[in-house]
């Protein structure tokens, strides 16, 4: 089975930065997507940001200039590089992984368990 291992999560001040890390092990032929997704209490989960295969990453507007999403192939591992944080990012943050284990084989997602990242005022 595929294991997603998060961290990076933390207390900061607004305006401040956090990075967060992601690696996943187990048996993996391959890596399509990548991203991070993240949920406020009351609130829908959202996605953050998300990484291709080939590099070309999306972002939601409401991070999109303040955070980075990178990912390092040989590794299967993704980072978000988060700078300027707002009270507004505080959510529990996820990372998900799109893995095929042979090849033609079918994509499945799987999930890390989470990790808190709070921003103070």
């Amino acid at each position: 089975q595929v294991q997603l291992v998060e961290s990076g999560g933390g207390l900061v001040q607004a305006g401040g930065s956090l990075r967060l890390s992601c690696a996943a092990s187990g048996i993996i032929f391959s890596i399509n997507a990548m991203g991070w997704y993240r949920q406020a209490p009351g609130k829908q989960c959202e996605l953050v940001a998300i990484v291709a295969s080939g590099g070309s990453a999306n972002y939601a507007d409401s991070v999109k200039g303040r955070f980075t999403i990178s990912r390092d192939n040989a590794k299967n591992t993704i980072d978000l590089q988060m700078d300027s944080l707002k009270p507004e990012d505080t959510a529990v943050y996820y990372c998900n992984v799109e893995v095929s284990r042979s090849r033609f084989g079918s994509l499945y997602n799987y999930w890390g368990q989470g990790t808190q990242v709070t921003v103070s005022s």
